[in-house]
């Protein structure tokens, strides 16, 4: 068995496995935790299928008890199907589909008063899946009020009402509706006992929710209607009187033309046009004059003919000048023809000369009066210019005076006009809404009525049974891991050496004696053994060592007396006081058997019953003992006289003999005389096994420290706990640090692989075997 520190062990070879380790730690991280919830499942394994077969159980009675229901589904689609025409002429408003909006329909197919009228309408205030059935608040609240009230009263006027609220709330909890996804398709869902009465229900709250849509549609509608018209009447009154302020004012303050304009402003506008005309005139006939001026202004005597263009289309489009300067040129050649036959002083070049002379003259006199005509032409367009100036200037006068009478007829036509366009809206507004009071729609229609269901739909049976069965597996699960949690005892030397800071010396395997073997309750000695003080019947509890020799308990008490010889505090260890820190743990089990393997091993050994006010190991092994240790140290009986031997194993027993209560136990184990007696123990024996009480009920240990060279702590497996065993060793430190190590007894060898996840190999009977040991 173990025989030292594993931690201290392991700790000594860290700092030289530290780089190998730090190399498999990834590797062997996922390794280690499912090896841990495995040993964690092999622990509690019978914990877990206890709470999931409950659990599955509960599930099975559950779905026996319950009864089935069905589910019908009907499917909406919220639209709005109006024609063209009709959404054109609606008075009210199209709003967009929106999520909020969908809501709110759900929130009204999921209503009280869409239950009321189903109910109402198929009559099932009377059908069982609607009676009353309301939680145990609501049951003690009505309870209490017609317990305050009168009670005929409160049967008579309170029970119609309290029956349709409890067949509302039945109907709402089977009811529920929800949205397809992100369309706008609605699905409602009714449950109920029967199928056939799940769709009926079903395809009533469908048509109840289109018909109240097309009622509320409807009542708008006709109040919209209603409205329009008396607001027509009102609005064509107003714009037709509007309009007609318009008129009279007008014709109050003549600013109105037959063309529609104001007069000041179409004068005005005429002035300014004429205005623009006579300037131009004007402007023409000046320079015409002044070409004339320019023409009569040159040299009389050095007249040039050619001069004539310059006056422009007056001078060319005369005859007589036309007919005149033909002439001239006529005789201007004849001149040039003759001055070059016969010279320029010949008579009839002189003759000729004269003539042309004659002719430009004629010519002059007749641009002249062709002066003098646009000369009146000139002061004509003036006095026309003028004219038309001061005409203008008395119209922009006369307008200015009429402003504010214009500045309020164009107030009283824009409020008419204003008017006469709401009075047009309204009219076709007003139009739409009554075309639409004869076409009522809905915005929602049904896409897909209920029909019976087949099959049911609560419970379901495969989710019950694995919400069962997965629930109890987890409720398993952790009622396991609070076990493990709350579990604080012993169960490893690890945990042993970690909790308590000493090695363990050992795991002594709870003993199992076949039954032909196993003592009765008290052993009968013969009266020659009695006389002798011979320990000829010993139980088979104490002499397993030696009647089981290869046994793995023998092996374990090996491990106890190898660690008391080799002892690290390197003094022997003769005086070997075995304690526990609780009763019944099994410490003189373990002293008797220690003493009995150095017994048989050929050593003087002698086990001492120091546990006064208990003494078990007497009553066990020497029942019929009359002296013992106490008698010896008061000088009564001599030690000879009092000690009964084991032929078999040559154990020395020095019993404690309890004649009545011992209420100073203490006082004795400090006193000089036991001290005396150990010292002769000593001296005659070669180990000394002293059965001690335990720790935590007494203080007796605690005043053996003189007498003891070692203790041995013994803790039971599984039962003792870690926090009692600490305080017991922290109230009595001198034996604390007189402790070589702790024993720990009655393991479960088989439980320990579930427990002792690191070495979980070590305990496999295949090792122990092959040496020829015994499961025992």
């Amino acid at each position: 068995m173990l025989q030292t520190n594993t931690l201290q062990t392991d700790g000594a070879r860290l700092p030289s496995a530290m780089p190998m380790q730090s190399d498999r730690q990834g590797a062997a991280g996922i390794g280690e935790l499912i090896k841990l919830a495995l040993v964690f499942i092999r622990r509690q394994y019978l914990v877990i299928i206890f709470t999931t077969v409950l659990a599955g159980a509960a599930s099975l009675i559950y779905l026996r008890l319950v009864s089935p229901a069905y589910t019908a589904q009907v499917q909406l689609l919220f639209e709005n199907p109006r024609t063209q025409f009709l959404q054109k002429q609606s008075f009210l408003s199209e709003p967009i589909v929106d999520v909020t909006q969908i809501e709110t329909q759900l929130q009204i197919i999921k209503s009280q008063a869409t239950a009321a009228a189903v109910i109402k309408q198929l009559k099932l205030g009377d059908h069982p899946d609607f009676k009353e059935s309301r939680p145990l608040q609501s049951w003690l609240l009505s309870w209490l009020r017609r317990w305050r009230s009168n009670p005929s009263e409160a049967a008579q006027s309170a029970a119609p009402e309290q029956l349709s609220e409890a067949a509302i709330a039945s109907f709402l909890d089977r009811l529920s509706a929800g949205r397809v996804g992100y369309s706008h398709v609605i699905e409602v869902n009714f449950t109920s006992s029967d199928p056939a009465l799940a769709a009926e229900i079903a395809n009533a709250i469908a048509k109840a929710y289109i018909n109240d849509q097309l009622d509320a549609k409807f009542e708008a509608s006709r109040t919209a209607t209603s409205w329009l018209r008396e607001r027509l009447r009102n609005l064509g009154e107003e714009a037709l009187t509007a309009e007609r302020a318009v008129e009279a004012y007008k014709s109050q303050n003549n600013i109105v033309s037959p063309g529609g304009k104001p007069i000041d402003e179409q004068q005005i506008t005429e002035l300014n046009t004429r205005l623009a005309t006579a300037r131009a005139q004007s402007s023409e006939a000046a320079a015409k004059l002044s070409r004339y001026e320019t023409l009569l202004g040159t040299d009389p005597a050095k007249p040039s003919i050619s001069n004539l263009d310059a006056i422009g289309s007056d001078a060319m489009n005369s005859p007589i000048i036309t007919s005149l300067r033909q002439q001239y040129l006529e005789l201007a050649r004849r001149e040039a023809e003759l001055s070059a036959r016969v010279g320029r002083d010949h008579l009839a070049v002189v003759n000729v000369r004269n003539r042309l002379r004659e002719f430009r003259v004629s010519i002059l006199d007749e641009v002249k009066r062709l002066s003098e005509i646009s000369r009146s032409e000139a002061e004509l367009a003036k006095q026309r210019q003028q004219e038309i100036e001061k005409r203008l200037s008395v119209a922009i006068a006369q307008s200015r005076l009429t402003n504010s009478a214009e500045l309020t007829i164009r107030d009283l036509e824009s409020r008419a006009k204003s008017l006469r366009a709401l009075y047009d809206t309204f009219l076709q507004q007003y139009m739409g809404s009554t075309q639409q009071e004869t076409f009522p729609i809905s915005e929602t229609r049904v896409i897909f009525p209920a029909s019976a269901a087949q099959t049911k739909s609560k419970p379901k049976t495969k989710v019950v049974l694995s919400f069962g069965l997965l629930g109890g597996l987890a409720l398993g699960l952790l009622l396991g891991f609070v076990r493990d949690v709350m579990d604080r005892v012993f169960r490893t030397s690890s945990q042993l050496e970690a909790a308590l800071e000493l090695p363990c010396l050992s795991l002594v395997p709870i003993l199992s004696l076949p039954k032909q073997q196993r003592p009765s309750a008290r052993l009968q000695q013969t009266q020659e053994d009695s006389s002798q003080r011979i320990l000829s019947t010993a139980p088979d509890i104490h002499r397993a060592v030696v009647g089981m020799p290869l046994s793995r308990y023998t092996e374990a008490i090996r491990a106890i007396k190898i660690a008391i010889d080799h002892s690290p505090a390197k003094t022997p260890n003769q005086v070997i006081g075995v304690t526990s820190a609780l009763p019944n743990e099994g410490k003189t089990t373990i002293a008797a058997s220690v003493a009995q393997l150095i017994g048989h091993s050929g050593k003087k050994v002698i086990i001492v019953d120091c546990d006064l006010r208990n003494p078990s190991l007497s009553a066990r092994v020497v029942p019929k003992a009359v002296d013992g240790i106490i008698e010896v140290m008061n000088g009564d009986r001599p030690l000879e006289e009092v000690v009964w031997r084991d032929p078999r194993t040559n154990l020395t027993v020095l019993p404690a003999v309890q004649r009545g209560p011992v209420l100073h136990s203490s006082e004795l184990l400090s006193d000089g005389s036991i001290c005396k007696l150990f010292d002769r123990l000593r001296q005659s024996y070669d180990y000394v096994i002293v059965d001690l009480p335990p720790l935590s009920p007494l203080v007796d240990v605690r005043v053996t420290a003189p007498l003891i060279d070692c203790y041995v702590l013994v803790v039971e497996w599984g039962r003792t706990k870690i926090e009692v065993v600490q305080h017991a060793l922290h109230t009595a430190p001198t034996i604390s640090d007189s402790l070589i190590g702790a024993v720990l007894n009655k393991t479960d060898i088989k439980a320990m692989a579930r427990y002792d996840t690191q070495r979980s190999d070590y305990y496999d009977d295949s090792h122990y075997v092959r040496y020829g040991l015994s499961n025992s």
